[in-house]
């Protein structure tokens, strides 16, 4: 006797349910986000600068193979978007991709961080092949994984709170691996100032990252395998292949949806460069040594808790527009401001006890807010879907949801490719140690960096603040789609 398909027991709309979803679901949800965190950090935070200053590859080389495995995701991560909305199977149309990614991403994960001996051709060719694998599986899981959040519920402030538990795991993933990578894999050795300048830590680094992502898809498939029975159930209708590329032309064609998109563009390159001269800054700069990573993991992830709790409170008080336009003005404040009295001789200098308290402080306010503008940023996304089906008549939650992701991938390889290019205009010399590079070069860094970051971030708080809805026209789209399904 044939089993029953879970996915087709009972009749459902295409149109989410109005509800508040149970923790261990929504835990299990976003727990998911720890695989991109784990990614997110290793690309933007060591990529360049483990192929730059430990395998000694010129900085714009690799920020040009990295900006060159963009041009495949082009393609890569709105074919998935597709692919994921048109796919019918027993378990839904995002959880077989959910679980195909698992293996995937741990492999590329551990080539990434071992490249071949050879020359400097073989192992740049090495980093775009594995920066590709790595980059499609991460989109194989993620892309589906979003588009699920919307399809989880159609309440307005409900889908913040996803989206808060995910950026909290997301941030919580990677603040992990940082503090693993500067406390254990890459601890400094004897001699050694700063560990993550020495190869010898990047395997157990890559053995690591590997595992906790693979575990972080899997555990997020499974917790929420038993909401596939729940889900809507959109009818897809096969069509010629030109109406099918104009049906999706007219679906990223939707104004919010461009306008989240612009405001992904200024901030995730913002942030990309941000995190890529991380190392840099905090090695070169304020002279950061063993506990003092550890201890700022912790101001960072505090920091991304924060968030998690002020970032509903503060939507649901002033619209989720506002909100997000507030925090990204703040953030881009805060993180500038250490570097702008540095630069005028008004900030506290290495040595100085009042430094890292100080520092740590900025720190952790800058990350509640750029945290806070980001979940606001996912969550306005999540209500684009029902604001393009009152146009289209259709649920696009993949395609939304593979734009976004393209664009946090695309900007995370140009803030890689824009830092080695602040690298190399600045003459910062390759392989050097903290405390041996001159401060003129030092200053030059620091001016690049916080001009890109803070005219980047003031575009993205504009964009934010030309959303075109907020709660109460999300709310009589919400019954008037209710009203025609009934």
């Amino acid at each position: 006797m044939e089993r029953p398909n879970p996915a087709a027991e009972a009749p459902r709309s295409a149109l989410p349910p109005v509800r508040r979803l149970k923790t261990p679901v929504m835990l299990a949800y976003g727990f998911g986000a720890v695989a991109y965190g784990v990614k997110d950090f290793g690309f933007l935070t060591f990529l360049l600068l483990f192929y730059n200053q430990v395998v000694h590859l010129p900085a714009e080389q690799v920020g040009f193979a990295i900006m060159c495995a963009l041009f495949l995701d082009a393609f890569i991560d709105p074919a998935i978007g597709v692919l994921s909305d048109r796919t019918r199977s027993r378990w839904g149309r995002r959880h077989p991709w959910m679980y195909g990614a698992a293996l995937p991403i741990a492999i590329g994960w551990w080539l990434l961080w071992n490249p071949p001996a050879g020359s400097h051709g073989l192992q740049l060719a090495w980093l775009f092949a594995t920066a590709v694998i790595v980059r499609t599986a991460v989109s194989a899981f993620e892309v589906p994984s979003q588009a699920l959040s919307p399809e989880l519920t159609a309440d307005y402030d409900e889908r913040t709170r996803i989206m808060a538990y995910r950026y909290l795991f997301g941030w919580g993933g990677g603040m992990a691996m940082m503090m693993a990578a500067y406390g254990w894999f890459l601890a400094p050795g004897p001699g050694q100032e700063a560990g993550q300048f020495s190869r010898g830590g990047y395997p157990g680094f890559a053995i690591g990252g590997a595992a906790l992502m693979a575990l972080a898809i899997l555990t997020s498939a499974i917790g929420t395998h038993g909401e596939i029975r729940r889900l809507p159930r959109a009818d897809v209708a096969k069509k010629p292949r030109g109406e099918t590329f104009r049906d999706f032309w007219q679906t990223i064609s939707n104004r919010a949806f461009l306008t989240l998109m612009g405001a992904a563009l200024c901030y995730y390159s913002a942030q990309g460069i941000s995190f890529s001269l991380s190392n840099y800054l905090y090695a070169h700069v304020w002279r950061m040594e063993g506990s003092d990573y550890l201890w700022m993991s912790l101001v960072l992830l505090a920091g991304a808790a924060t968030a998690f709790v002020i970032a509903p409170r503060v939507a649901r008080r002033i619209g989720k527009p506002r909100a997000a336009m507030g925090f990204m003005i703040a953030a881009a404040l805060l993180l500038a401001t250490p570097y702008v009295l540095r630069l005028v001789g008004f900030f506290p200098e290495p040595g100085n006890p009042v430094l890292f308290p100080l520092l740590f402080a900025i720190f952790y306010f800058n990350t509640s807010c750029s945290v806070s503008s980001t979940i606001l940023g996912a969550s306005m996304l999540a209500d684009v879907v029902e604001y393009s089906e009152m146009d289209t008549g259709r649920r696009s939650e993949g395609v939304f949801f593979a734009g976004s992701f393209f664009i946090q991938k695309c900007t995370s390889g140009l803030g890689i490719f824009g830092s080695g290019l602040i690298v190399l205009l600045t003459h910062f010399p390759t392989g050097a140690l903290p405390g041996t590079v001159p401060k003129a070069a030092l200053d030059e860094l620091t001016l690049a960096f916080i001009a890109l970051y803070l005219g980047l971030a003031m575009a993205a708080a504009w964009l934010y603040s030309r959303f075109p809805f907020g709660k109460a026209e999300h709310e009589a789209r919400v019954a008037r789609l209710a009203a025609a399904t009934r």
